[in-house]
């Protein structure tokens, strides 16, 4: 009985270990896949969020997710959560004065109704679209950021870890 007792303690013992291995080895680092939950916040406001969506998932160290996120989220994992805050300049960077340029009226239609606060998809020199909001509309031009609509702002993640692999 005393080498039955024995043995199951022994098969229960390397059980914990194995699963104790096992979740360390889920823990977030580079080169594992990672799926996880999120809401962002903006300045007191809900800008994005997985909620009723799938897991956004990611490979830590790509480079796919903004780089103060990816940082903050080395070490959880499986059902961990964390609130991540991220500084403008590990997200989309503080903004550049550089971005604003005028454009004259006339390059848009007539009828288009252009408004401060507007974003209106653009085209660089190789036809790809880029998004730029109007700030100021003058007599003969039209202000233009082409800043990241996030740029200058901090971020507030609320994560939970899903899948770590």
């Amino acid at each position: 009985m005393k080498f039955l007792t024995i043995l199951l303690s022994l098969s229960l013992l390397v059980m914990v270990n194995g699963v104790i291995a096992e979740g360390g080895n889920a823990m977030i680092d580079d080169g594992k896949t990672v799926k996880f939950d999120y809401t962002l916040t903006v300045e007191g406001q809900i800008v994005d969020t997985s909620e009723g969506k799938e897991p956004l998932g990611y490979v830590q160290g790509s480079g796919t997710i903004i780089p103060g996120l990816e940082k903050q989220m080395v070490g959880l994992k499986p059902g961990d959560s964390k609130k991540i805050t991220v500084v403008s300049k590990d997200a989309y960077g503080d903004i550049n004065p550089e971005l604003f340029q005028e454009v004259p009226k006339t390059i848009f239609p007539p009828d288009l109704e252009i408004k401060p606060g507007m974003m209106v998809p653009l085209q660089n020199n190789d036809g790809k679209p880029i998004p730029a909001i109007v700030t100021e509309i003058k007599e003969e031009t039209v202000v233009f950021n082409f800043n990241h609509p996030l740029a200058g702002k901090d971020l507030l993640f609320d994560v939970k870890v899903v899948e770590v692999k």
